[in-house]
């Protein structure tokens, strides 16, 4: 249990590391829930994509399916319908091999910054909260010396106690960080993961368009 402190700075540092606390947790819980759908949805498009006759059955597969996978086959598939109008604008110039590979890119890098949401907020809560609960030990700090000194004695009985509740802030400022930064390295390897797992999928989706010269139908 957090006890107040008497100086309001204090409390308001206690009261910012909670928050901390809480979005740390609210981040974790949240992220891995994310994760564990996406990865749902990922391996039951994935089956069904290679079990597909062809393309056109593949991309109905891909239908209702809102995985990382299946978003980036869609984009595979429209980059391949703009083809058709290869030429027209510097957005679909090359030719089709091109437009596609474009087209895969280009998801790929939404669905890495998708996946990366949130990881700042843990890696900025990491990195400040230690700083955030030393401040609030140094300003708990120079209040007790300050009470101590109107008091005019400095025995132990007297600094125990002041001083004892300042170090509580340096203490939760550390609890807030650790959760913070074991989370912020587990998100980044696991979207490294993701994203590498995005991209073999896209050079398989240009390897299977390639035997249909590019083109949705056989």
């Amino acid at each position: 249990m957090i006890h107040l402190s008497p100086s309001p700075a204090v409390n308001a540092t206690l009261f910012l590391l909670l928050s901390f606390s809480l979005v740390t947790w609210f981040l974790i819980f949240t992220k891995t829930w994310s994760q564990w759908q996406l990865h749902t949805l990922d391996e039951d498009f994935r089956t069904r994509f290679w079990a597909a006759a062809n393309l056109m059955e593949a991309e109905k597969a891909a239908q209702g399916n809102e995985g990382s996978l299946a978003r980036l086959f869609r984009a595979g598939t429209h980059s391949l319908r703009q083809a058709d109008k290869a030429g027209q604008s510097l957005q679909l110039s090359g030719d089709r091999q091109d437009i596609l590979e474009r087209g895969l890119r280009q998801q790929v890098q939404i669905e890495q910054h998708r996946l990366e949401s949130g990881l700042m907020v843990l890696a900025s809560i990491g990195s400040t909260a230690p700083f955030v609960g030393l401040f609030g030990t140094v300003w708990g700090i120079m209040t007790a010396l300050q009470d101590i000194a109107r008091a005019g004695t400095a025995g132990l009985d007297v600094v125990a106690g002041p001083v004892g509740e300042a170090l509580i802030a340096t203490a939760i400022g550390i609890a807030a960080a650790i959760p913070a930064v074991l989370a912020y390295n587990y998100g980044v390897r696991k979207v490294r993961l993701m994203v590498a797992d995005l991209e073999r999928f896209a050079n398989d989706f240009l390897h299977v368009a390639m035997r249909t010269d590019y083109r949705l139908k056989d």
